[in-house]
């Protein structure tokens, strides 16, 4: 960075880069959790499971958008001397920053399932499929404002994450076609700018 440029990481990415992990982290729990008879029965044990994961994924997806949305709404524009930082970091720093976080979640997904098969996979996966649903949110929110958002690399958690967290003071935004991931934090395709 020079002459006062910052690093900047996508919001929409931050949000999304721990989707994929959990989403197969309770996929596979929840397939491992449903071999075990458990307390309450594998049949108890899915539609419990089920539950949780709708009520997890919606959650997740609805929880701080007012935050998100009064950030967006006063983000300053990005200064030609910030760097942006590329879509795969900001995933690999999330995933190294939570890596531990997510083996305990793990972990404690296989073992709930002694007392109710399956459940404690399917609350995790949906915790993955309702930040991939908050991703896809905040993507529409860019095409419909035509700027992506930006937040300062030095504001995210110790653990890379946290967008819109009590450290975040403001967004900054660029035009849709800036970065190398399109609106919501997914790659961009056969690399055309959308």
């Amino acid at each position: 960075m020079t002459r006062g440029g910052q690093g900047l990481v996508r919001v929409a990415v931050v949000v999304r880069s721990g989707a994929v992990p959990l989403w197969w982290l309770g996929v596979f729990a929840a397939g491992i959790g449903v071999l075990v008879p458990g307390v309450t029965g594998r049949r108890i044990g899915v539609i419990a499971g089920a539950a949780l994961f709708l009520v997890t994924a919606a959650v997740v997806a609805l929880l701080r958008r007012k935050r998100y949305v009064a950030l967006a709404g006063g983000a300053a524009r990005a200064g030609k001397h910030d760097v942006l930082q590329d879509r795969a970091v900001t995933a690999r720093n999330w995933r190294r920053g939570h890596r531990w976080w997510l083996l305990l979640a793990f972990l404690a997904a296989l073992g709930s399932a002694f007392a109710v098969p399956a459940a404690g996979g399917m609350l995790l996966a949906g915790v993955g499929a309702g930040l991939r649903l908050k991703a896809a949110w905040l993507g529409s929110l860019e095409r419909g404002s035509e700027e992506l958002l930006w937040v300062r690399v030095d504001w995210l958690s110790p653990r890379a994450g946290a967008p819109a967290g009590k450290r975040i003071k403001a967004y900054r935004a660029t035009g849709i076609a800036a970065g190398d991931a399109a609106p919501g934090g997914a790659r961009r395709r056969g690399g055309v700018l959308v």
